[in-house]
């Protein structure tokens, strides 16, 4: 009677857990571990009835297109979850709060075009994430942060990626394996890989880079371009298939002790197509600038390799930066909107690359504006000062004070710490008026601004 009972019992439990297994999937009850594989199912979304003590769960081959919040809700034993080559596009924020112990996550050979702040909030233990051929053109700064310090293996190969959260990147201090390869990236910060003292791979072939920068943890250990044979101890590098420019700014990678047959110079045109370890170093060449520029025309070109970089300097001798009344453009070319006498003089551009600077000046001559004057000051010439609107002397209203009239073409009345009443009195010996000029800066900014208004006797004016 005791054994038809427990064989009973043991005949309910492989029931429920029939039952717990989503249909054409297959479940290994393998204890402790609990494993669901769901490949090749033609599941369109991610199985409700999953059994939550899942440890390993994959996904592969379906047709899923989103991943939905309540999809992994209290999975907190999942260690592997792979959802590799679906047609996944959206992942809802705080999808995987759950998945505290997560290790390993595969996103890889999906339609993921960008990656928020949110979408992968809560994986505290990630170590390795996989989101290779993909459609990425973006990745937010603070996609990676809850799981900066333990991931060992990040891979973003094969997307569309320009520019990479490269600031979140160099705190990936426990990385062993950087997959950048295949993507759009131009451009690589320097010191940015200095700290990731247990990177053993990086790749970065197939990219639109012209330039590297040196980064001493390439300095500081053996560098090589093969996994096989290669030392525990050594970094494996790749960055064949860029577009290298081949002067003296990657003189350091010519310089390293490895061998490669990948990297080719795309220019200079004299190194076009040669193998970049097969040219001697003193071919690795830069070309100071040469400053060619239009007289009398604040514009500044220069030629040089690498391609020197313009800046301007006032003749007081600082940087022209962007402000109201001035813009220096990349191209060269120096704007200055509003000018000021004390603008006048020599402005100096300053073209600079690794191999030198050239300079080059322009003479800049600002005319004062003459200052009005009617029939009875004809000939009189006003006393330059700072500015052209006349302020009374005291205090009091001016309305009381006739020979003030007489004598002040304007005054001010009634003024705060942003606002000022102007009043000016019309001259009737001047016939066809129509139109005031109103000219007026603040202490906190030189630049000049004009009101053009109608002629009436007085305005309210707000700086």
């Amino acid at each position: 009677m005791k054994s038809a009972i427990f064989w009973m019992i043991t005949l309910s439990a492989g029931v429920a857990a029939a039952q717990i297994c989503p249909k054409r999937c297959l479940c290994q009850n393998l204890a402790p571990s609990l494993a669901i594989l769901c490949a090749k199912t033609g599941l369109l979304f991610v199985p409700s009835v999953i059994d939550r003590r899942t440890v390993e769960l994959r996904l592969t081959d379906n047709f899923i297109t989103i991943i939905r919040r309540k999809d992994f809700t209290n999975m907190t034993r999942l260690l592997h979850l792979t959802l590799s080559r679906n047609t996944i596009s959206h992942i809802t924020p705080y999808t995987f709060a759950d998945l505290r112990g997560l290790r390993a996550l595969h996103l890889d050979n999906n339609r993921i075009l960008s990656m928020g702040d949110e979408q992968l909030k809560g994986l505290l233990n990630l170590r390795h994430l996989i989101l290779s051929n993909n459609q990425l053109s973006s990745i937010s700064p603070g996609s990676f942060q809850d799981f900066v310090g333990t991931l060992e293996d990040l891979d973003l190969s094969y997307n569309n990626l320009i520019q990479v959260p490269w600031q979140t990147i160099a705190k990936l201090n426990n990385v062993n394996s950087l997959s950048l390869d295949h993507n759009l990236i131009d451009f690589v910060p320097g010191g940015v890989f200095t700290n990731l003292h247990k990177l053993a791979r990086l790749d970065m072939t197939s990219n639109k880079l012209k330039t590297i920068p040196p980064d001493p943890l390439f300095l500081r250990i053996p560098v090589y371009a093969k996994s096989k044979g290669s030392p525990l101890s050594s970094l494996v590098l790749g960055f064949g298939g860029n577009p290298l420019h081949c002067n003296c700014e990657l003189l350091w990678l010519r310089r390293l002790t490895r061998e490669d047959d990948l990297e080719t110079c795309a220019s200079p045109p004299n190194l076009l197509g040669k193998y970049f370890w097969s040219i001697s170093e003193e071919e690795f060449m830069c070309d100071p600038p040469v400053v060619t520029h239009h007289s009398g025309h604040s514009l500044c070109k220069a030629v040089g390799d690498p391609e020197p970089s313009i800046h301007w300097v006032s003749p007081e001798g600082k940087v022209v930066s962007n402000s109201s009344r001035a813009v220096s453009y990349e191209n060269g070319t120096l704007e200055i909107s509003i000018t000021m006498v004390r603008d006048s003089g020599s402005f100096t551009c300053i073209a600079s690359n690794t191999a030198g600077d050239a300079t080059a000046s322009v003479e800049l001559t600002v005319s004062p504006l003459p200052h009005p004057s009617n029939a009875s000051h004809r000939g009189h010439r006003l006393d330059r000062g700072p500015s052209d609107i006349l302020t009374q002397a005291k205090a009091g209203s001016p309305h009381n004070d006739s020979s003030s009239q007489s004598e002040r073409k304007v005054i001010t009345a009634q003024r705060s710490h942003n606002t000022a009443l102007i009043q000016w009195f019309l001259d009737r010996n001047i016939p066809g008026i129509r139109m005031y000029q109103l000219q007026y800066n603040s202490s906190a900014d030189d630049s000049l601004i004009y009101r053009r208004i109608g002629g009436r006797a007085f305005w309210g004016l707000q700086t």
